[in-house]
């Protein structure tokens, strides 16, 4: 983090070389002062399978790669969810499709959902994994009828 302040100055000392304007200087600054503030936010990343992450931003380049400290998994089944620590997560950004911001002050999720513990979140996972393979083997079953 001490570099920082470094590659600032080296960013506005090439722009003024080059003799940019005066915006070019304060989007510089701008964007740097937006970079520090979610650095130490606390994101949401939701990725191309699915599977929804939280933690706070230390770092981000320009492919959206990224990583998360403090990270863990959120895994949402009807109204149970668990939050399942990962610890220090580098995230590739092709997988990424979505980062947000989390409000700190506002209730993360509604009041209905209820915490379960990882092995009972599986559980309910797996269920309602079989369930919608037993629908969809129905469906197969049922395809001769042609009811449309």
């Amino acid at each position: 983090m001490s570099s920082f302040p470094h590659l600032l100055q080296a960013i506005l000392t090439i722009q003024l070389d080059f003799s940019l304007c005066k915006v070019s200087i304060v989007i510089a600054k701008y964007l740097a002062l937006y970079t520090i503030i979610y650095v130490v936010e606390k994101l949401l990343v939701l990725l191309r399978d699915g599977r929804k992450l939280l933690g706070i931003l230390r770092s981000f380049d320009q492919f959206a790669n990224a990583v998360l400290e403090g990270a863990c998994e959120r895994v949402i089944v009807g109204d149970l969810y668990c939050d399942i620590p990962l610890g220090l997560y580098v995230i590739r950004g092709e997988n990424v499709v979505l980062i947000g911001e989390l409000d700190l002050e506002r209730e993360e999720l509604p009041p209905h959902m209820t915490r379960v513990s990882a092995v009972e979140i599986k559980r309910a996972q797996k269920a309602e994994q079989d369930a919608t393979d037993l629908k969809g083997s129905m469906r197969k079953r049922m395809e001769f009828l042609d009811l449309d």
